[in-house]
């Protein structure tokens, strides 16, 4: 049974149906879990989680075509090396962006463009929102921190001083070999570049921290998979999904070709299915008539697992979505799935015509993230310290469902 409680959360008094804890949510999906994948599930843990965060805040926003992206680059890839993920590769790419694209994205010093933008709008309003659905209730702006001056922590200005430039770039990647099936692979993703001039902790280090944490818990000696399965940290993601898109025009035509002939060595598998993983922490409900948001984690927040309903691929993605929907009863520990089909703006949007296809993350992009349910977003706010446990903890529950259904789709197991 779920339990009646009256809380008070942001604008007004509210009454939610509180779910049972982990583990005593009666039968069905909890009953199924499989043992192994259960043990690897566990092997999660808050601390580590946002110890991965706090690392790359190191970088400040991770802007790319600056030195604190690559360098935040070259320390993920140490990272993934230490967890026994050996086989890192770089994906290289060159970005030219037109000179107005240039001078966008908010890496630049000195006054941009002010932060704020449009009034939020009137209670009980609606209008269209990107990516498909509609936008209702209370909005605040959207519109990206591309001002120094409206960070007032110097030491954060000086972090994310240097602008971005044209020119070369890499992204980083590390592959879990099939046993059984070298030549499928599921890829898991998050995008490591931010902007805002904050440390880009939401926006996407959440994101890149988890996919960072099931490369360590799948790169462990005692787990098989029959399937590969591709981690992968996006860049350009904030500049229009370049990163992505250079994978998919320089990878799609290599997928299931053995190279060398005979050898049983797969460099691109055949792609099973792409799940993004973009802003996974902060999920306090909707903004009041003024525009402020609480200061607490939604009592109803929720992982929110996203397809596209527009896509070549909407049946085969929506499956997908449910796999993880599943996955997230029987393995995450405190927040519950829902599954939507608006899925937009990040770098699952290249792969929706060609494969299976899903997004994981703390709102829906289309109607919540875009009615500003996030004050972080984009802004010098989006810091470490912003967030509680709480939030966190949300984030590990996206890590404890995107493992849960990884695992059961790539046949996992552990050695005995």
């Amino acid at each position: 049974m779920r339990a009646l409680q009256s809380i008070v959360a942001g604008c007004s008094l509210i009454i939610v149906m509180t779910a049972p804890a982990f583990g005593q949510r009666g039968g069905g999906p909890q009953e199924q879990a499989n043992p192994d994948i259960k043990t690897m599930v566990a092997r999660l843990d808050l601390e580590r989680y946002k110890a991965t965060i706090k690392g790359l805040t190191q970088f400040g926003d991770r802007v790319q075509g600056t030195d604190r992206n690559r360098a935040a680059i070259d320390w993920i890839e140490a990272q993934l090396k230490s967890y026994g993920c050996t086989n890192t590769e770089r994906i290289k790419y060159a970005y030219e962006p037109a000179p107005a694209a240039a001078r966008g994205g908010g890496a630049g010093g000195g006054r941009g463009a002010q932060p704020g933008g449009a009034a939020a709008g009137a209670r009980g309003a609606s209008s269209a929102a990107p990516g498909g659905g509609r936008i209702f209730g209370n909005r605040a702006s959207t519109s990206a921190n591309a001002d120094s001056l409206a960070q007032p922590d110097l030491r954060f200005r000086r972090l994310n001083s240097q602008p971005t430039a044209p020119g070369p770039r890499e992204e980083v990647y590390c592959t879990k070999i099939g046993t059984t099936h070298p030549d499928e692979m599921y890829i898991v993703g998050g995008h490591m570049d931010g902007r805002g001039w904050g440390e880009a902790a939401n926006d996407d280090g959440s994101g890149t921290a988890l996919v960072m944490e099931l490369a360590r818990i799948f790169s462990s000696p005692d787990v098989r998979t029959e399937r590969s399965i591709r981690f992968i940290l996006w860049n350009n993601e904030e500049t229009g999904l370049d990163g992505a898109k250079a994978y998919v025009a320089q990878r799609q035509a290599l997928q299931g070709q053995e190279n060398p002939p005979g050898s049983g060595k797969y460099p691109e598998p055949r792609w099973l299915g792409m799940v993004q993983h973009d802003m996974q922490l902060y999920n306090h409900g909707m903004p009041c008539a003024d525009g402020t948001l609480s200061r607490e984690q939604s009592p109803e927040a929720d992982v929110n697992v996203e397809f596209q309903e527009a896509s070549k691929f909407v049946t085969e993605s929506q499956k997908l979505a449910w796999t993880f929907a599943t996955a997230n009863e029987r393995y995450a520990s405190d927040y519950p799935a829902a599954v939507g089909q608006h899925m937009t703006n990040t770098d699952s949007a290249p792969f929706q015509d060609l494969v299976a296809t899903i997004s994981l993350r703390e709102m829906i992009r289309g109607s919540q993230m875009g009615a500003g349910w996030d004050p972080t977003h984009h802004q010098p706010t989006d810091l470490y310290s912003m967030f509680s446990d709480k939030d966190f903890l949300l984030g590990l529950n996206a890590a404890q469902t995107t493992l849960g259904a990884i695992a059961t789709m790539a046949g996992a197991t552990l050695k005995k």
